[in-house]
């Protein structure tokens, strides 16, 4: 399994525990709100606090992840890919003064 796929099915439970918890948190304050212990206001007050700590979190951990998930890719000595693109860049350059070159031998 490559790093993109792991990422990916990462985001992807992150994303399904979130809509978990979102669900069973509106199932518990419809709860408290039919047995009076929270009125509608406080519970939507409550379920859109909990939900906006939940986005925050999930945005630091996918930043986490990334970084992790650099960091072992360096060790590991992959490139990245602007640093394939240079040699690309320095591949295609190199070749058309080969190419320049033999036509001034010609």
């Amino acid at each position: 399994m490559n790093q993109q796929n792991l990422l990916q099915q990462l985001l992807l439970i992150g994303v399904g525990t979130t809509s978990l918890v979102a669900e069973k948190l509106r199932q518990v304050s419809d709860q408290w709100v039919k047995e009076g212990r929270l009125n509608a206001d406080q519970a939507k007050a409550m379920v859109d606090d909990v939900l906006a700590h939940l986005k925050e979190d999930a945005a630091a951990l996918d930043e986490a992840v990334q970084r992790q998930t650099r960091q072992f890719l360096e060790s590991l000595g992959v490139p990245q890919q602007s640093e394939i693109d240079e040699l690309r860049g320095r591949i295609d350059r190199l070749e058309r003064d080969v190419r320049e070159l033999k036509n001034r031998s010609w």
